[in-house]
């Protein structure tokens, strides 16, 4: 998640201060913070962020609900813990911690300053000296280079993300060094500070049955954390409570003032979406995330707390982030492996008709990577992206040079008619045909289906009428629901035809994450993020110009050509986004005057219990 800046020689990563690159030096400077995009709007004596308010009261409880459940405690191996993954900033501080004001800037959390070499071949942290565990130990070198090597041993996710880093070292009594394998990559000194540094001491110990513990394992025992909140209680698989750590070391450091306002959060689990409204509705919990246009429209106008204002919906920008959400189709099987099957995939949604009847116009047909950001491509290729897409020519469809990408548009009988009459096309020329009403191999006979997986009934929704579409070609389409704990061990696994619902999203910073999205070395490496098993060396070249791009200019023409060949390729079935985070809260709550410009309404982690509205909305049930 990479931005780019001008820069001469090979100073590369802008730091703070506003100053002009030095010379080089046997020793960098110390600063406080890092960005790709110039000069940090925080000087090293700022006080707060500008969205936090440091009078916010610390007070009351955050109820919120979870569609999902959760098997155990184990916070460190990505899947093995259901829904957590979002509590890991409450319980584990990192090295730094970004601003939601800038794109892609951090600024020291558990580091108090970061000292970055001159070919970007390594990057030092120095821990603050007050950095401690909730148990009072310190916070060390040893717990950082304890946690890398967990993190990326175990991780898909951190391995693929780490991979350029080639030894992590202890170098002060509060200093930690990661050298990398490749010099000039900017976005690496960067993107280590974001890694949860996890108690050594802890998790070398025993627990409270005198058993070694076993990071690696799944385990209820409640974890050692550094953060703002600890767990306080616990009903497996239901419910999740924490409490704010009255004396968190962290409290009044610039990066955390005003945010961590409430005394406690509890995490409500419901398994099913229908239940979860239902729950909402009856206070159960506080605050909700309405990503189904139905409900937005229908479920709660008629509901008498809205009509009173005690519960407010909201519409807040989403300005940080672009978006693929997609129909996802697994390339590793063989009847998606030509992409004119997939384009004529592509010719049988109409999403016109699914905005009309079932979005009450509320989506926009998503036709980018990077959907909703200045990285998106759209036209033909000019420029500096013209001559990044030149340098790869040989390795790229010829089409991205004459053709710009364009989802087919439906809406009316005469437009399916049409697109379905192609897509026909497109399958016979892929060695399909149709009998008995039935597409199939024209040398094997064998029927082409398409079984979709989804984890939630809302997929029903999004699936069923495409399926009418596919089965008017004579694709005989099924849909397999499975709980949300199945559907992360098949997606990890790729044990699947087609994700009824998956998205990828993106910063306005794209950089080494691109790798785990669309690289070849990731295609079949169980729990990469590569889940439609691109393997393709225009790409692979393009995602390197993307994450060795010199300036910001240079890095939006790559992004820009990078997301023109994924298009052309028709790896997915675009769906659809909003441009806005839809929420409803009851009216308990508020917030700074200034929200983040990057960081949609800032909700939870600036806002604040509100004794007053809460008064007049009624206590919590």
């Amino acid at each position: 998640m990479t931005a780019r800046r001008p820069a001469a020689l090979a100073l590369l990563l802008c730091l703070t201060g506003g100053l002009a690159p030095a010379p080089a030096l046997a020793d960098p400077p110390w600063r406080h913070g890092l960005t790709l995009l110039g000069t940090p709007k925080y000087p090293a004596d700022f006080t707060h962020f500008a969205y936090a308010d440091p009078e916010a009261p610390k007070d009351g409880l955050l109820r919120l609900g979870q569609q999902g459940s959760f098997d155990n405690l184990n916070l460190i191996v990505s899947g093995v813990k259901g829904d957590l993954e979002g509590e890991v900033p409450l319980i584990y501080d990192t090295l730094m911690t970004e601003a939601l004001d800038e794109p892609f800037t951090s600024y020291g959390l558990l580091a108090e300053g970061v000292q970055v070499a001159e070919d970007l071949g390594s990057v030092t942290y120095r821990l603050r000296p007050q950095a401690k565990w909730h148990d009072g130990a310190p916070v060390t070198p040893a717990d950082v280079i304890f946690s890398f090597g967990i993190l990326k041993e175990n991780s898909p996710l951190y391995a693929s993300y780490y991979h350029n880093v080639a030894k992590v070292e202890a170098v002060g009594e509060r200093e930690v060094r990661f050298t990398f394998s490749e010099t000039g990559n900017r976005e690496l000194p960067q993107i280590v500070g974001q890694m949860p540094v996890l108690p050594k001491h802890w998790w070398e110990g025993r627990d409270g049955g005198g058993h070694p513990r076993k990071p690696t394992e799944t385990t209820l025992e409640i974890p050692l954390g550094s953060g703002p909140y600890r767990i306080a209680k616990l009903d497996p698989g239901r419910s999740i409570t924490y409490e704010r750590v009255a004396d968190y070391w962290g409290r009044d450091i610039p990066v955390n003032k005003g945010r961590f306002n409430f005394d406690a959060l509890r995490n409500e689990y419901f398994r099913d979406g229908t239940v979860l409204i239902e729950a909402f509705k009856a206070d159960q919990f506080d605050w909700r995330s309405e990503n189904i246009a139905r409900n937005w429209a229908t479920a709660y106008d008629g509901f008498p707390a809205v009509r009173e204002g005690r519960i407010v919906k909201e519409e807040f920008p989403s300005r940080g982030s672009g978006i693929m959400q997609c129909f996802t189709f697994n390339l590793r099987r063989a009847k998606f492996a030509d992409p004119r099957v997939r384009r004529a995939l592509n010719l049988a949604f109409d999403f016109e008709e699914m905005n009309r009847t079932l979005f009450y116009g509320l989506y926009k047909r998503i036709d980018s990577y990077f959907f909703g950001t200045e990285l998106a491509a759209s036209g033909l290729p000019e420029g500096r992206e013209r001559e990044i897409l030149e340098s790869v020519r040989d390795k790229i469809p010829e089409k991205v040079f004459t053709e710009p990408y364009r989802n087919p548009v439906n809406g009316s009988a005469e437009a399916q008619r049409t697109n379905l009459r192609e897509a026909v096309r497109l399958l016979q020329a892929a060695g399909y045909a149709q009998r008995g009403g039935q597409m199939v191999g024209a040398a094997s006979g064998q029927p082409l289906t398409i079984e979709f997986l989804g984890y939630d009934n809302s997929a029903e929704r999004v699936v069923l009428p495409y399926r009418q579409q596919l089965e008017r070609l004579g694709i005989k389409v099924t849909l397999r629901i499975v709980d949300p704990a199945q559907y992360q061990n098949l997606v990890r696994g790729f044990e699947f035809d087609a994700l009824a619902l998956n998205s990828w999203p993106e910063s306005l910073s794209p950089g080494n994450e691109q790798r785990d999205f669309w690289g070849s070395a990731a295609a079949d490496r169980p729990g990469s993020r590569n889940l439609a098993g691109i393997k393709d060396a225009g790409i692979d070249a393009l995602i390197e110009k993307v994450i060795f791009a010199r300036d910001r200019d240079e890095l939006v023409a790559a992004t820009r050509a990078l997301d023109r060949v994924l298009l052309a390729h028709d790896y997915v079935v675009p769906q659809w986004a909003a441009g806005v985070s839809r929420t409803l809260r009851w009216n308990r709550f508020a917030h700074p005057a200034v929200l983040p410009t990057y960081g949609g309404s800032g909700f939870p982690w600036t806002w604040w219990y509100d004794r007053t509205l809460a008064a007049k909305t009624g206590a919590a049930r």
